[in-house]
């Protein structure tokens, strides 16, 4: 999809406050409130806005320690990946999962209060796993940058 300057500058103030009302948009770009309205639908129509979200302070709600953790199956079929896949969506834990390239087969990216924490998940839900030949863990010392916003 093609977008225009408007389009750009839309997306750019959702991504920094989603909650804006679409007069405070309208203010801001210098279109009609039913114009903004209109540019929003169809972003959503078409796909480019797929979501709203709030974004949670970690820290407050004791889940601060972040882990990034490879993992590599014990071999490549397609019901091996498929059926791990299916299971790794439903761990809470597990904000994001990528299949990767390289010495492991998938990257997660998980959250947790603590290394105690951390290590029950391991022992009560990642090793329990199907097909998992091994894994490795990073710790996360400091996030440098962590951002949401896509720059279009």
């Amino acid at each position: 999809m093609n977008l225009d300057t408007i389009d750009k500058q839309i997306i750019h103030l959702l991504q920094k406050d989603a909650k804006q009302t679409n007069k405070e948009i309208a203010n801001k770009t210098g279109l009609s409130v039913t114009a903004v309205y209109e540019r929003i639908k169809k972003l959503e129509r078409d796909n480019i806005i797929t979501n709203y979200v709030a974004l949670i302070n970690k820290n407050k709600v004791e889940k601060s320690f972040m882990v990034l953790c490879r993992i590599k199956l014990e071999k490549h079929s397609k019901d091996y990946l498929t059926q791990f896949e299916t299971q790794v969506r439903k761990i809470d834990e597990v904000l994001e999962c990528y299949n990767i390239t390289g010495d492991y087969d998938y990257l997660l990216k998980i959250l947790v209060k603590d290394m105690d924490a951390y290590r029950e998940f391991m022992v009560t839900k990642l090793t329990t796993l199907e097909h998992i030949g091994s894994t490795r863990s990073t710790f996360v010392i400091t996030s440098i940058k962590n951002s949401t916003s896509i720059q279009l």
